[in-house]
Order: structure tokens, then C-alpha cells, then sequence
């Protein structure tokens, strides 16, 4: 290639260049927008982003739970109430946007009678008492089974149900490692009795420290901790065949519940 055509080339390069820069630094960026949509259900929500021309989002969901930065979260509030939600966002114009709007959590009906067991609930359930070892009380927001030695023992009261209707169960388990001991949950359509073991239905779901769950600390929703029973990994969910009256017994029996026991909170039975 000879000097001429070179050189010729060489301007021709430099000149597209200064014309890229030039059309790079008139570029205008889109002014950034905020906005975003909530759907409840029941105690959980889900929001959906709309902002346009934006990043590094920050959800405030109003409850003092720490905050998100995910683009479209779902939140679960654990009472319900008016929540103010807080977006902020940070636009690709170098703007920094905020939007806030009220969201309404309401708590599904609960079947069961007293599950928080607050003072007067436990006039909601019978203690069962099938074997000697285990003392089951009622207090303090809690059922709590202590002791052991090969006892057995429960609580149960008689729930309404429909028939064909999807329900959701859990409760709120806690302890901090039992020895040989088994926690389970029933629904039967006959009424327990004393010193009497119950088995109707069969098991839902419980804690088996025999199958792997029960034997070190837990604290969780059963219904997510379970390792026993035909619920297990269906997160709670259940149909009953029949309309009527249905008896829910919660028992737990073996060697050693653990020191601080086995405690019961927050039982409920919800339509999804």
C-alpha cells in the first residue's frame, strides 16, 4: 500500500471515529420512571416492578423486616394490617426515585379455635393424657409437652370442616433435640379418649427423630420440618372427604422431649 492511499485511510478512520465519539456524547438518556403493582393473598404479596430505565432497587415492605433488592418481590407479613411500601430506585439518568403506597394484609379464617394460645385459649382444647411421663400446659402463648419416659400425651379439639374444600395446616414447632420421641398430627372423625392412643386418619405430619428430624434444635412451621406422615412435603395441604366434624390431636410421646420440651404455636387450619 503505498503513502497516498494510507494516509488516505488513516483519515478516513480518524474522521468515523470523532463522528462515533460525537453521536455517543449528544446520546440522551430516557428519563427513568418508578412504579409498581401489589397483589395480596391472604398474608402475602407479591409486587410487580414497573419502572422503566431504572436499577438497584431497595423494598421497604413497612413491617421493620429487613429490605429487599430483588426487581419484583413477594413478602409475607406475619400480622395482618395497612402496610406502607417504600420502592426506591436508582435511574440509569442518575436520578434517584421514590415511591410509596399502602398494601392490606388480612389473616385467612382459621378453623381452629385459640391456635395462639393467648390467655383464655386453652378453654379451646382438652389436654389428652394416654400414658404417664409426659405434663402438657397451656401458657404464655405456647403448648408446651415436657418429659418423657416412654410417656404419651396430646391435645385436640373438634374443628368444622367442608367437604372437598382445600385447606392449609401448620403450626410453629419448637425445641431443642429430643431422644427417641415422636411428634404427630391427626384428624379423625371420633373424639379421643382418656388414656386411650389416638390414630385415626392416620399420621399427617410429624417429627420422627428414628427418620432423620426431631434430634437437634428445630424451630419452623411443621409442615416445612416434618419428616413423617402424609403430608410431608405437601406444605400442609389437605382436603377432607366428608363436611362435618373433625377432631385435630396434636400428641408427641418417647424417651426424652429434651430440656426445654416440645412447644406448640400458632396452629391453624386456612383455606389457601
Amino acid at each position: 500500500m503505498n503513502k497516498i492511499h494510507y494516509k488516505s485511510l488513516l483519515l478516513l478512520l480518524t474522521m468515523a471515529l470523532a463522528t462515533l465519539a460525537g453521536c455517543k456524547k449528544d446520546e440522551k438518556i430516557p428519563a427513568s420512571t418508578i412504579d409498581f403493582t401489589a397483589k395480596a393473598t391472604n398474608l402475602s404479596v407479591d409486587f410487580k416492578n414497573m419502572s422503566t430505565n431504572s436499577r438497584y432497587f431497595s423494598w421497604n415492605f413497612g413491617d421493620q423486616s429487613p429490605v429487599s433488592t430483588e426487581i419484583s418481590p413477594s413478602h409475607f407479613y406475619d400480622t395482618e394490617g395497612t402496610y406502607t411500601v417504600t420502592l426506591t430506585a436508582t435511574g440509569r439518568d442518575g436520578a434517584t426515585n421514590v415511591k410509596t403506597a399502602q398494601v392490606i394484609a388480612v389473616a385467612p379464617v382459621n378453623y381452629v379455635q385459640g391456635g395462639k394460645f393467648n390467655a383464655g385459649d386453652e378453654s379451646k382444647w382438652t389436654i389428652l393424657n394416654i400414658s404417664s411421663g409426659i405434663n402438657i400446659t397451656i401458657a404464655n402463648g405456647k403448648a408446651l409437652a415436657m418429659g418423657g419416659n416412654g410417656g404419651h400425651a396430646g391435645i385436640f379439639q373438634a374443628v368444622q370442616v367442608e367437604a372437598n374444600q382445600k385447606y392449609q395446616l401448620s403450626m410453629l414447632v419448637s425445641g431443642n433435640g429430643a431422644t427417641d420421641t415422636w411428634f404427630e398430627v391427626y384428624f379423625g372423625t371420633v373424639a379421643p379418649v382418656q388414656g386411650s392412643d389416638y390414630s385415626l386418619g392416620g399420621n399427617l405430619m410429624g417429627l420422627n427423630t428414628w427418620g432423620g428430624c426431631g434430634n437437634t434444635a428445630f424451630n419452623g412451621n411443621l409442615a416445612t420440618l416434618a419428616c413423617s406422615g402424609t403430608l410431608k412435603g405437601k406444605n400442609g395441604e389437605i382436603t377432607f372427604t366428608q363436611a362435618g366434624t373433625v377432631y385435630l390431636v396434636i400428641k408427641t410421646g418417647g424417651s426424652n422431649l429434651g430440656t426445654s420440651g416440645i412447644s406448640i404455636d400458632n396452629v391453624s387450619l386456612v383455606k389457601p
